[in-house]
């Protein structure tokens, strides 16, 4: 392709095939913005719904039978509660505005964000530890580098708080699977909801399938239905750019690559 200009690719990650691209300066350009909104908004919906206990309450409730006991531990509800958000790219940052919509003080760990980007967004920057332990939710949205796999360990996850819970939608690579297993066995109030793991799906004797306190599914973050043709049109807009000169929104460069997930 020796005439190639421009790549607009309307889907989420280009890492299998961006490299070659930009190192030719071809223009590259991703919906991966766009991909971004609906993973937001699931983890946002597991966020309210933890808030009211309802992971906890429903495996409690499967147990006893008993709606009154089910329910009988502290649920803090919406309203000023604490989310800890590890990864404020465009999953994270939508996620965080979400979030301050709703009420919540939100904590953010990102080496790559400056203070000024964090006062921008409202959240106070802390680090992972400080985070884990003081979110009554915890959500993944790192990017998958070499540097990120096996940082969330069992130092981290130990220190959660009561009936805390865990989301991961980032990658299964960056979780220390046998030490995520232990806590949650040793800690039967807290809850883990994953989106992705690694290797995925989990092999067939993972302790995650059988964890009472885990629910995973198999990747369902992503754009569906017809979020797919908000994608495309989210490229074609780009390219109608592109051929008038203006300005891009999404275009993939060096630096923005070595960040993305």
């Amino acid at each position: 392709l020796p005439n190639l200009k421009a790549v607009f690719y309307a889907a989420g990650n280009v890492k299998g095939f961006a490299h070659p691209l930009i190192e030719r300066d071809i223009l590259l350009v991703s919906a991966w913005a766009v991909n971004a909104i609906p993973v937001a908004e699931m983890v946002l919906a597991q966020i309210l719904l933890t808030g009211r206990g309802y992971f906890r309450a429903v495996r409690s409730y499967r147990e006893n039978h008993r709606s009154g006991e089910a329910k009988s531990f502290p649920r803090s509800g919406v309203n000023g509660e604490t989310i800890g958000v590890i990864g404020l790219g465009k999953i994270g940052t939508h996620l965080t505005e979400h979030l301050r919509q709703f009420g919540f003080h939100v904590l953010a760990y990102d080496p790559f964000t400056t203070a000024e980007r964090a006062n921008e967004l409202g959240v106070e920057q802390v680090s992972l530890k400080e985070l884990f332990e003081r979110s009554y939710v915890v959500s993944n949205h790192t990017p998958d580098l070499a540097t990120t796999k096996g940082v969330l360990d069992g130092s981290l996850f130990e220190t959660m708080r009561e009936g805390a819970t865990f989301i991961n939608t980032g990658r299964g690579a960056q979780v220390v699977e046998a030490d995520l297993v232990r806590v949650l066995s040793e800690r039967p109030d807290l809850t883990a909801l994953l989106d992705v793991t690694a290797p995925e799906p989990p092999v067939a004797e993972s302790a995650l399938w059988t964890l009472p306190n885990v629910v995973i599914s198999p990747h369902v973050g992503g754009s569906v239905g017809d979020e797919v043709v908000r994608m495309a049109d989210c490229v074609i807009d780009e390219f109608e750019a592109w051929e008038r000169g203006d300005p891009l929104r999404y275009q993939v460069t060096r630096e923005v690559l070595a960040t993305m997930g």
